[in-house]
């Protein structure tokens, strides 16, 4: 990470430099401290907090007062020095154009963030472009998006047919010109992927969709053990539950056999 506070140039310059944009998700402050302590480039606060934090099957029943709450955390976390992308949620920028200006308005002003992020194709370009002309900058989502799994019938790989890389690369190109400084490309397969990432001059930041990719987001729940089914997109770094469980486990035996507290956690 950087010392001064990235901004949407630095990763347009990390793109040109063929500098791989490392993206992950936080929802609390010691995660993201720790995040960006370890050279992250940018921290998202995905929707994903749903299935990851909250307990929700999908990312449909999480509201802005939740996804605010998780944002506010992770930018204090940070010490506002890291780059945050506050992820609106579910039904958030669909009722009208004059509420998702005031509720992306919210991210930046209520909660420190340094932009929004909008799942959709075509049907979003013009409130992209809305959007950064009032000074919001917005970070795009296509392939597979969570918030549409009711209609879509499940999560399901974008781009496997012809027509579907077409409308794909289309929209990427729509989202682009719209004013999007970024794109993330979730469950798109990987030539598809790989061709959108070299007809951009944004960066393309990959989820489950190969290494053509000018960069890649895992959702830190996964990578980290914590979650109990692992997607075949991501890559488990450490099993925290398992030294979690030991811990508890242990705590439980101290207390009940006597053995904690002792004299030395007691205050005389």
């Amino acid at each position: 990470m950087a010392e001064q506070k990235p901004s949407v140039s630095t990763f347009r310059k990390m793109k040109r430099e063929q500098k791989p944009v490392v993206m992950l998700t936080a929802y609390d402050a010691p995660t993201a401290a720790l995040a960006v302590k370890c050279g992250v480039d940018l921290l998202l606060v995905g929707d994903s907090v749903g299935n990851a934090i909250l307990g929700y099957t999908t990312t449909i029943p999480v509201t802005m007062e939740e996804s605010l709450h998780h944002c506010r955390a992770v930018v204090r976390g940070t010490r506002s020095n890291a780059f945050v992308i506050g992820d609106m949620p579910f039904m958030s920028y669909h009722a009208s154009e004059e509420q998702a200006l005031l509720n992306a308005a919210k991210y930046l002003q209520d909660a420190g963030c340094d932009a929004v992020k909008l799942e959709g194709g075509m049907e979003v370009v013009p409130l992209v472009k809305r959007m950064t002309t009032a000074g919001v900058p917005v970070c795009a989502h296509i392939g597979l998006c969570p918030q549409q799994v009711k209609v879509q019938g499940g999560y399901r790989i974008a781009g496997r047919s012809g027509d579907a890389a077409e409308r794909l690369m289309q929209e990427a190109l729509a989202l682009e010109e719209a004013g999007a400084f970024m794109i993330v490309l979730e469950c798109v397969t990987a030539p598809v992927a790989e061709k959108i990432t070299q007809a951009l001059s944004i960066p393309t930041i990959g989820i489950g969709s190969g290494a053509g990719c000018n960069g890649q987001v895992q959702v830190v729940t996964d990578i980290l053990g914590l979650s109990g089914y692992l997607p075949k997109h991501a890559k488990r770094y450490a099993d925290l539950a398992s030294i979690m469980e030991n811990a508890f486990t242990s705590y439980v035996e101290d207390v009940r056999s006597g053995k904690f507290p002792t004299s030395e956690n007691a205050h005389q």
